[in-house]
């Protein structure tokens, strides 16, 4: 080694490391007074050298952390080390700080070495957190009350038309075409029933942060959904065309397939290309990983690199319709990507769109 730092210890200035350090450095006794601390110390806690050597410690501490300092205190004349310990100081103005402690006792000297970080700003990052999530777990339960509310109250209604079709004769009607719409109505009644019922079943089971899924049937529930809306299908001249022959099932949650697929259908409904009747596509396929439902229209679309930051936000809408409320794919993108998938966006404004939607295996 070099010998010009070859320096003798006795040659160090211990006082100026003292002194310098931007952490709270103290030493106290066994008799709980401080016998030492440095500048950085008397600068947070804005008293002089002298009265914070006058004064016994518990003094400075706040009046609510001062039992539990005081067991940690015996501890430390025990012989135990202390180590990440938090307790609250109060300056002389009167304004709180919390600080974090490593303190090593020296017994056969009864002092106690100790190492202090203000750590303030953190408690407040931690109470701003808090705060921020008793109000979202406020907000989370007044919005299940409200569904379950929503959906309790809608039953009645519902249920009430079912009654009013089982009591129809049927037999009676001799207008086709109107005993089509009845069976129509009661069948978009059931689903509205069954979606309901859904909800208030994903609710309770999202109380345990676990959502519930089992092997679906990709064209049942195209069956059940298209039924629900079999007057809107068949009012705008939609064709819809599917092939699940690749894939016909998937791990999913029940509900969440259903609004998939009512949403991506109704959006191409909403949003078909004036110039021809929609014209719906759906497919499946299969890899290693995932399992992939392919959606394309024929629609409007839209400037994939206008929007593609914004496709699946809150209320984002890309065209002009009085039934957009931009919910419909920001509840489609939150399905998927629950149950740990991931969706692929293709458009071209006037030539349609194709969703992929990548469910893990």
């Amino acid at each position: 080694m070099n010998e010009e730092y070859n320096i003798p210890y006795e040659t160090y200035n211990t006082e100026l490391f003292f002194d310098l350090s931007a952490d709270l450095l103290f030493i106290a006794g066994f008799d709980g007074y401080f016998r030492k601390v440095n500048p950085a110390a008397c600068q947070l806690l804005e008293y002089s050298i002298e009265e914070l050597l006058a004064e016994p410690i518990n003094h400075f501490i706040h009046e609510e952390d001062r039992e539990i300092t005081s067991q940690m205190r015996a501890n430390i004349r025990a012989g135990k080390p202390l180590l990440n310990f938090e307790n609250r100081y109060v300056t002389k103005s009167g304004a709180i700080v919390w600080l974090s402690w490593t303190s090593m006792p020296l017994g056969e000297l009864e002092l106690v070495y100790a190492i202090a970080k203000n750590v303030t700003h953190l408690k407040k990052l931690e109470e701003e957190r808090n705060a921020l999530l008793t109000n979202l777990q406020k907000i989370n339960k007044d919005l299940k009350k409200l569904t379950y509310t929503a959906s309790h109250d809608m039953r009645s209604p519902v249920n009430n038309l079912l009654t009013v079709y089982s009591l129809l004769d049927t037999s009676k009607i001799v207008d086709e075409e109107t005993s089509e719409y009845i069976a129509m109505l009661k069948k978009a009644t059931e689903g509205l029933k069954e979606t309901l019922d859904n909800y208030v079943d994903n609710i309770s089971h999202n109380e345990s942060l676990v959502i519930q899924s089992e092997s679906l049937s990709f064209e049942k529930s195209l069956e059940s959904v298209t039924g629900s809306i079999q007057s809107l299908i068949k009012d705008s001249k939609t064709s819809l065309i599917y092939d699940f022959s690749l894939a016909e099932t998937v791990q999913f949650n029940k509900a969440y397939l259903d609004s998939i697929f009512l949403n991506l259908i109704t959006n191409a409904i909403k949003y078909a290309n004036p110039e021809h009747p929609p014209v719906i596509t759906i497919t499946s396929q299969k890899n290693t990983d995932t399992t992939q439902l392919i959606f394309t229209d024929n629609g409007r679309g839209f400037d994939i690199l206008k929007v593609k930051d914004k496709i699946f936000g809150l209320n984002q809408t890309f065209h002009n319709h009085e039934d957009s409320k931009g919910i419909g794919l920001y509840l489609v993108y939150h399905h998927v990507q629950d149950m740990g998938g991931y969706i692929d966006v293709v458009s071209q404004t006037g030539l349609g769109t194709t969703f992929t939607i990548h469910f893990k295996n």
